[in-house]
């Protein structure tokens, strides 16, 4: 499953069910505040915040050389990046931290904290998995006026982004993509516009001074309609047979990038 929409709102599933799991976790916390000890409450606050702070600077730790060249994208949590373990280990710490003094209560942070793992869990296990659409057929003008048949690239595996110039989430990803289509080489690039006629396209790329190849104009969505992608940007992940592996919906940041491009040079 590509995404869940609520309304304007637009979910991919592990931002989901990290959602859920926290929403999980803080009512737990909340009945065994009622019902225990109401030092419960204080503390689950406290640890989801850890496991949030943690969890990120896990990730930017792990992708230590991507973040020093741009710090400013160790904010830029909309992009998503935790590092789960880190924070596991930072709900430990400020629960032990917090409970010191009252270690018969520690076996009940348990409670929530099995609860929510078993929601992120089912939620993950529950959309698991894309089915292996095949390219599109027919054929696309792509903005160099030749004619593409997304068909016939096979043989290589493909990143395939859907984008708008009128999507605020696709204009801020969209240099870091045309930089790493510009130097990866373990992956073909195609940049399949929705909705836009030729001269918005080109205008917008010159103001922005982005060289991105090819670019297919898709004024039906054709595309979007293909892989049922229900918002952009989205990012499909496809593999040397031509059949769709993944799909990252919303904006993507350079270490899920390469991430899903290794997962299709391992095959």
């Amino acid at each position: 499953m590509n995404a869940f929409t609520i309304g304007p709102l637009m979910f991919s599933p592990d931002r989901l069910a990290a959602i859920l799991a926290i929403g999980t976790f803080l009512g737990g916390a909340e009945i065994l505040a009622r019902t225990v000890d109401s030092r419960f409450a204080g503390w689950s606050w406290r640890a989801a915040l850890a496991f949030l702070i943690a969890a990120r600077i896990g990730h930017v730790l792990r992708h230590f050389d991507g973040f020093a060249a741009e710090p400013w994208r160790v904010l830029a949590v909309w992009q998503g990046g935790f590092m789960i373990p880190a924070g596991i280990a930072g709900v430990a710490a400020i629960t032990l931290l917090h409970l010191r003094r009252h270690p018969r209560l520690l076996l009940w942070t348990a409670v929530p904290a099995a609860a929510a793992a078993f929601m992120a869990t089912l939620v993950i296990q529950l959309t698991a998995g894309v089915p292996p659409t095949p390219l599109p057929s027919g054929s696309y003008t792509s903005l160099a006026g030749a004619e593409v048949t997304p068909s016939t690239l096979t043989g290589k595996p493909m990143v395939i982004n859907l984008w708008a110039s009128w999507c605020p989430p696709c204009r801020r990803e969209m240099p870091m993509m045309a930089d790493v289509a510009a130097t990866n080489e373990e992956a073909a690039f195609l940049f399949v516009n929705q909705g836009e006629n030729e001269g918005t396209v080109q205008a917008y790329l010159e103001r922005e001074g982005l060289t991105l190849d090819p670019v297919l104009l898709d004024g039906l969505g054709r595309f979007s309609r293909h892989y049922t992608t229900p918002g952009l940007p989205a990012t499909l992940f496809i593999g040397a047979d031509g059949r769709l592996r993944s799909v990252h919906m919303g904006e993507i940041s350079r270490e899920a990038l390469l991430t899903g491009i290794g997962k299709l040079r391992d095959e």
